[in-house]
């Protein structure tokens, strides 16, 4: 397994020059879950963005890392308001894999809780329950990727 992480607002963190919330260029959020639920897991940073500023050349480059890869099981952290559409993108593109997205509406810097239990949700699904194809992970939720589905309302996801 490995964990590639995109970035989304669960990695954002407060930078107090701009007065804001960014994402940084650091997997610090990551490596903390990871090393809390004494998991070896590998992980590497891709792409660092916000998902509302996801283009499909991102996605494209998020398609082309996880095809050079060997692992067979794949977490992708990622910005929630753009998740389904990556996860669509990759879906249709890539078949042998399973690919499981996951992120968070809180950043992990603000409050752990979110990030940390969509995140261990996710690893669980592709260490203990592996089967190919591309699902979302999300408040207590795993289902293939076009079952779940975002309510801006409400501020959860939930199954179609």
């Amino acid at each position: 397994m490995i964990i590639l992480n995109t970035g989304g607002t669960f990695n954002k963190i407060y930078d107090p020059i701009k007065g804001l919330l960014i994402v940084p260029k650091s997997n610090r959020a990551v490596e903390e879950i990871i090393k809390n639920i004494n998991q070896n897991i590998a992980y590497k940073g891709l792409i660092y963005k916000d998902s509302l500023e996801f283009t499909d050349e991102d996605r494209e480059k998020l398609v082309a890392t996880i095809e050079k890869l060997d692992e067979k099981s794949i977490v992708v952290v990622h910005g929630t308001d753009t998740m389904d559409k990556s996860a669509a993108y990759v879906a249709q593109r890539v078949k042998d894999k399973c690919i499981i997205f996951t992120g968070s509406m809180i950043p992990y810097s603000i409050d752990k809780a979110e990030a940390s239990s969509n995140l261990t949700l996710a690893i669980a699904k592709g260490l203990y329950a592996y089967e190919e194809g591309v699902f979302i992970a999300m408040h207590g939720i795993v289902a293939k990727h076009n079952r779940v589905y975002k309510d801006r309302q409400r501020g959860v996801f939930c199954l179609k």
